[in-house]
């Protein structure tokens, strides 16, 4: 197949081109070029094309936590990712580690000294090796936790550690609530640069002749082929389309008549320069578990309750607030967010944010980490407040694989997650794609798994669906 099958000039002088295509993958974040560098690479004789109305990487994968993480309450979504951290591995290892990866791990934090619910699913997970699996730091006669005294991925400890001996947790992990009595410390966890990730794939999908195009879809017909009409005019025909279009996927879908069991969900995150050295620069991505009451006077939470738009934030918030230094080891910058918003809304290319989020988030993550408090109503400036939309299914797993119309495909739904399963995802479809030898665990990730009940039902009881 070629581009630029014919040419010519439509009504008005506006020039019309029809191109045709192997397979057009729509969407060009992280999961689109991932999809797209995935199949060129299975099928180097495939023609694929690259759409997206804008930049590469300039929309939500733009606004990534940038983080990575094999702890999820389920065997199939940590198998998933373990899979995805392999091949970022892989390219770290590739590229003098272009993707800035590190491995400090994630540490969540608890005042519970009985934590039988996470013990629950961790061990559901995590093999009982004492190399991969779980070790418990509750006495001096206990395996020694070793600490993570560098970010570097090399040689990186795998499994999970419990510490519930109160004095470790203080001495380790020195920067936290003195109230705190557990730390889980998930030790395959770290962060990324998403835009780097995302920018090797592309190079890598270049070079081996995939081609790119920046147009809007407008309308798509399905008659043998898929044609694309353009917001310039143009068609593009493909015998293949694959639906990565991030919080677009419903849009996409709906064009042949399809329906997603998919939501967005506006969340919102902050980045400042910690001038005041609040953030201990060795500490890992940590994750306050449990709900709280916001550190408000009376003053502040009487105004609150007067006003139904703020009035929540004077009672419980959820648990899962998260801080992770920054930049590396010399950066001076860190990042908070706290995924608590649960309003479906339209995608737009203009989300709306919440002029109060900046003050709510760090009075929440101050509770874990009490130095933070000294930005209490004085943020530094240069300040970020940003986000995006979670895209996601009612369970909160991704969707990928077929779409419900022969030739269609769908690469979404990854809520939060993209970027730590940009790599596995698009491996996974592109075997879709390509009717390659899947793993195990395809269809459960794909719409196939509404067909499981057994299934549906686990994952509709579990409390923890992995959202942060």
């Amino acid at each position: 197949m070629g581009f630029d099958k014919f040419g010519g000039t439509g009504a008005g002088g506006v020039s019309m081109r029809k191109q045709e295509t192997d397979i057009v993958v729509v969407g060009a974040g992280n999961i689109g070029i991932s999809v797209a560098y995935h199949v060129k690479a299975m099928a180097p004789t495939k023609h694929v094309v690259l759409l997206d109305r804008g930049q590469p990487l300039s929309f939500t994968s733009a606004q990534s936590g940038e983080n990575y993480r094999n702890w999820w309450p389920h065997p199939v979504m940590k198998r998933f990712m373990d899979r995805s951290i392999e091949l970022m591995e892989g390219l770290a290892a590739e590229t003098d580690n272009r993707i800035a990866m590190t491995r400090r791990g994630y540490a969540l934090a608890t005042r519970q000294a009985n934590i039988e619910a996470y013990l629950g699913e961790l061990q559901e997970c995590y093999d009982e090796t004492p190399e991969r699996g779980l070790r418990f730091h509750g006495e001096a006669r206990e395996p020694r936790y070793e600490e993570s005294v560098t970010s570097d991925q090399a040689g990186a400890m795998e499994g999970v550690d419990i510490v519930t001996h109160s004095g470790l947790v203080q001495r380790v992990f020195p920067w936290l609530d003195r109230e705190v009595r557990t730390v889980i410390h998930i030790r395959r966890g770290g962060d990324i640069s998403g835009q780097q990730l995302g920018q090797i794939m592309l190079e890598r999908f270049r070079e081996l002749g995939g081609a790119r195009e920046t147009a809007e879809v407008v309308n798509i017909a399905s008659n043998g082929r898929f044609a694309l009409d353009l917001r310039d005019g143009s068609t593009i025909t493909s015998e293949v389309l694959v639906n990565a279009a991030g919080p677009f996927v419903n849009a996409i879908a709906g064009m042949l008549n399809l329906e997603l069991p998919i939501r967005n969900v506006v969340q919102q995150k902050l980045a400042f320069e910690d001038s005041r050295g609040a953030i201990s620069r060795r500490m890992p991505f940590t994750i306050d578990l449990d709900p709280q009451f916001l550190d408000w006077d009376e003053e502040e939470r009487d105004l609150l309750l007067q006003d139904p738009r703020m009035a929540r934030f004077a009672g419980e918030m959820p648990g899962a607030i998260h801080c992770r230094p920054d930049g590396g080891e010399k950066g001076t910058w860190i990042k908070l967010g706290w995924a608590f918003n649960e309003e479906p809304t339209e995608a737009s290319f203009e989300p709306n944010f919440d002029d109060s989020f900046p003050e709510i988030v760090l009075r929440g993550a101050a509770r874990l980490h009490p130095k933070l408090k000294a930005y209490y109503g004085r943020l530094p400036r240069g300040a970020v407040h940003y986000g995006g939309f979670y895209t996601m299914t009612e369970e909160n797993w991704p969707l990928i694989g077929p779409m419900g119309m022969d030739g269609a495909f769908l690469a979404g739904a990854m809520s939060g997650f993209g970027t730590m399963a940009a790599c596995a995802a698009g491996e996974l479809c592109a075997k879709w794609v390509l009717g390659r030898p899947l793993p195990d665990h395809a269809g459960a990730l794909s719409l196939q798994r509404h067909d499981d009940r057994a299934l549906m039902d686990d994952l509709t009881d579990r409390a923890n669906k992995g959202l942060l």
